[in-house]
């Protein structure tokens, strides 16, 4: 059987990439390469793209770029699509591109609609549903349309900053505040008010990342995590929780220390509240228009209310990675979920193809 060439493209110009070189280090080791034939891209952090090499890859200080060929993309092309800036020669043509892009620049649209526009079919969601469920604020707006529930929250813009009342915030919302970046993953740049003091140093901090931020109201619940996949057919994962020793999930709690407890999958749940935990998933997932993968964060409330965390639309697959453990534990190991997500690529592409793009006379 002849192989399929997917290109894996990783890094980008966001706070989350090192993460991201983490991801594809572990797809890279798990892939199937009796199926698959891989091709490095690396996304550097000024945004150049580079053929990247194994050997680099896999060095734990892996820096994208080191003894690498830039290469560019081609617009246009049938098949050549991309180019190498060294010799000007074409790089093989690709089946399907794997993006593990976290953040900004890299689950936000923006790259999906490159590899839209180079008409390559591509693991995750399309354009929309990546740019719609990367902004918090715009997540709440269509969760609150679909009768799906959510935190409460207000959404300011940096030009507001000046006009920001605690006073004001806190009468709506109440003094456990949670402060984020709209358009940002990993909780980079999220923090935790309970008093004025730190709600003025949260903004700031949030405000370093976006120009646009949301404060939420807390939720007090379990936090529980669901691995979503499928096109027209949604498929949901057995749940994980997630329970701190001390603080909140935010980045350095995540990557860094070692204060979270992840269970997987999470214990004294009901069939009940699994079931409504997974169709509140599926629900979110359909709303905002998400195809390939997602996984959603909830709350699990004393009152059996699943509440959207958030949802995230090229999780992690680190070896800490919450979306491969979910599917693991529901009977899909690491390689087959990543030959699932290429499948799916294929599909929706083949079914998008099928469209009329040009007006017929």
């Amino acid at each position: 059987m002849k192989k399929q060439k997917i290109g894996l493209v990783f890094g980008g110009k966001s706070p989350e990439h090192e993460v991201s070189i983490i991801s594809a280090r572990n797809i890279y080791a798990a892939i199937n390469r009796e199926k698959f034939e891989v091709t490095l891209i690396g996304i550097a952090q000024d945004g150049k793209w580079y053929l990247e090499s194994e050997e680099n890859l896999l060095d734990k200080h892996c820096v994208i770029g080191t003894n690498a060929v830039q290469i560019a993309v081609v617009f246009g092309n049938e098949h050549q699509k991309f180019i190498r800036l060294d010799n000007a020669t074409y790089l093989e043509n690709m089946d399907v591109i794997f993006p593990i892009t976290h953040g900004p620049n890299g689950e936000d649209g923006t790259l999906q609609g490159i590899f839209l526009q180079l008409d390559i079919p591509f693991v995750g969601p399309s354009v929309l549903g990546s740019a719609v469920a990367m902004d918090k604020d715009f997540t709440k707006r269509i969760l609150r349309d679909a009768g799906i529930g959510h935190a409460e929250g207000i959404t300011f813009h940096k030009h507001q900053l000046p006009s920001i009342s605690y006073d004001a915030v806190v009468r709506q919302l109440g003094d456990i505040l949670f402060i984020k970046p709209c358009n940002m993953g990993s909780s980079v740049g999220v923090s935790r008010a309970t008093n004025e003091t730190e709600f003025h140093t949260a903004l700031q901090e949030a405000f370093k990342f976006d120009t646009k931020i949301l404060i939420e109201k807390a939720v007090i619940g379990r936090e529980l995590e669901c691995a979503v996949l499928g096109n027209e057919r949604i498929e949901a994962s057995t749940v994980g929780e997630i329970v701190m020793e001390k603080g909140f999930y935010d980045f350095e709690n995540k990557y860094v220390n070692d204060n979270a407890k992840i269970t997987i999958p999470a214990t004294n749940i009901t069939d009940n509240q699994l079931a409504k935990i997974q169709d509140t998933a599926r629900k979110a997932y359909f709303a905002l228009g998400l195809e390939g993968l997602s996984r959603i964060d909830v709350f699990l409330t004393e009152a059996d209310e699943v509440i959207i965390n958030e949802p995230n639309t090229l999780p992690g697959f680190t070896s800490i990675s919450m979306y491969p453990k979910l599917w693991e534990a529901s009977g899909l190991n690491y390689s087959d979920l990543i030959s699932k997500l290429i499948q799916l690529a294929i599909e929706r592409h083949q079914r998008d193809s099928q469209l009329q793009r040009v007006r017929i006379s």
